[in-house]
């Protein structure tokens, strides 16, 4: 029975390196937050450092634009990093594409130490083989450049061939311990020598990313399940940066649970709305919020407990405990943990961060005033207790900031047949009061239409909310008369009522 590899790392507490290492291509989605949110977690669980670093050499893909973007949404989320991009560190530079020298330079180490060995096999050949033997076709190269004489490859050289790199895999179980599904075995065989440079003599990532971690002392590959299939890979290349001299310990793999969609059981596209993590901050995300959810695709404080602080997170975190079973991304759960943080927030915070939602939503026509400025923060608290996403602020407030009201159909359809008497009776009762203040406004408004018109008050203060804001759901209507003022109260109140002849 194969037996892990003895040179794994022991590291713990400070002692522990992680990484997050995407590719700048796309925008970014949950799922890639949700990596980096466990390295990170983990790292501030211990004591230890995280490194970000890009991969991209792909030229094609890769963009400037979505580093950028990876960037912001990591600020935005205030996952913050001790080494790598943007903050430089031991191990610079930081992004593969500046890094070719160091990987010129640990290929030929891996050659004078006869790990990789040139192979000129084309995949047509390798095919014609495989089908002469009797081999299935998907099981690919079989291994035949492994023992070429000089000769051989001289005259593979001298048709003008140019030459693969590829890693001489063990003979023999490939095992780890995976911190979170527990011993891995891959059998002898199940993979071959694989390529690690291209004919051109470009490194593979196959090559490339075990090769960072090793000289930037990663000892821990924290990330998806994915990627599990290609740990066996990775875990040969390690032996042999070993033995070449390249870093002296394997790092510790964990492989994360996949984020399934709302519904059926395939993963969460980059298609998915679910998925855009810059949609979730328009739609009114708070990164405390987002964070917390984040945390519980795969993993729990405790029983009957889904809100935490990030200061909690980390505190309990650790990445032996996440379940390896795939995890459902539920909007609505995310959006009411969401509102559960909102309600957290100190008044002023609150208060502070809605104010681009406000602006976006052109409430202010333009930059806000100090008038304007100053109800905002006095409307927020009006709020802050009703709404689950910053989004739904605008439509909240948007009615104190404008003299203009445009009534919904159906707050207008829901009116009673008496309305029009219910305002006026509310204006008149409004309108001899000195002090304009939410209980004034409650006395007053209560002594005539529950007493003197004998309305319940849900049935009282309908059309009263209808006049002001235009919607049946609105802020508290007695602290929204106050912060509108009694002129411009009474004004929408006899609108209305006229509107509805």
């Amino acid at each position: 029975m194969a037996t892990p590899d003895p040179r794994t790392t022991t590291a713990s507490g400070a002692d522990v390196r992680v990484r997050f290492c995407p590719s700048p291509t796309g925008l970014p989605h949950v799922g890639m937050v949700r990596t980096a949110l466990y390295n990170w977690a983990y790292a501030r669980h211990t004591g230890g450092k995280m490194v970000f670093r890009i991969e991209d050499t792909d030229a094609a893909r890769d963009s400037e634009e979505s580093f950028r973007q990876l960037v912001d949404a990591l600020t935005w989320l205030e996952i913050d990093w001790d080494e790598g991009v943007e903050v430089g560190g031991p191990h610079e530079p930081y992004r593969q594409s500046q890094r070719g020298e160091i990987y010129q330079g640990v290929i030929e180490k891996l050659k004078a130490s006869g790990a990789v060995y040139e192979s000129y096999s084309t995949a047509e050949e390798i095919d014609a083989r495989n089908e002469a033997n009797g081999r299935a076709k998907q099981l690919g190269y079989d291994n035949f450049d492994r023992d070429l004489t000089e000769e051989q490859r001289a005259a593979f050289r001298a048709e003008g061939r140019q030459p693969a790199l590829r890693l001489r895999v063990p003979d023999e179980d490939v095992t780890y311990v995976d911190l979170i599904r527990g011993e891995v075995t891959f059998p002898a065989g199940s993979f071959p020598d694989f390529v690690v440079v291209r004919p051109n003599g470009a490194p593979l990532y196959t090559l490339v990313n075990p090769v960072d971690d090793a000289l930037m002392g990663i000892t821990h590959v924290l990330r998806g399940e994915d990627l599990m299939p290609s740990t066996a890979r990775q875990l040969a290349l390690y032996g042999a940066l070993i033995d070449a001299g390249v870093t002296t310990f394997v790092p510790r793999f964990a492989h994360m649970p996949l984020v399934l969609g709302e519904t059926g059981n395939k993963k969460l596209s980059k298609r998915d709305p679910q998925a855009d993590l810059f949609l979730h901050r328009e739609r009114g995300f708070i990164h405390e919020g987002l964070l917390n959810y984040l945390a519980l695709l795969g993993w729990s404080i405790g029983p009957d407990r889904d809100v935490f602080s990030l200061e909690e997170f980390t505190a309990a975190f650790d990445i032996v405990n996440v379940n390896p079973n795939p995890a459902r991304f539920d909007q609505k759960k995310a959006e009411s943990i969401n509102g559960d943080h909102i309600r957290q927030l100190e008044p002023k915070d609150f208060a502070e961060r809605i104010l681009p939602y406000l602006a976006a939503a052109d409430v202010f026509d333009g930059e806000p005033t100090h008038e304007q400025l100053v109800l905002a923060f006095r409307a927020a608290p009006l709020v802050q207790e009703r709404v689950q996403l910053l989004g739904e602020v605008p439509g909240l407030l948007g009615f104190l900031f404008s003299d203009r009201v445009s009534y919904d159909e159906d707050a207008l359809k829901g009116l009673p047949a008496n309305a029009a008497e219910v305002l006026l009776a509310s204006a008149a009762a409004l309108e001899p009061l000195d002090a304009f203040t939410p209980e004034a406004i409650q006395e007053a408004l209560s002594a005539a239409l529950v007493d003197d018109l004998g309305l319940k008050p849900r049935v009282a203060y309908g059309p009263p909310r209808v006049a002001l804001s235009g919607r049946r759901v609105s802020p508290p209507l007695f602290e929204s008369m106050e912060l509108l003022g009694k002129d411009e109260t009474l004004r929408r109140l006899r609108a209305l009522a006229e509107f509805l002849g």
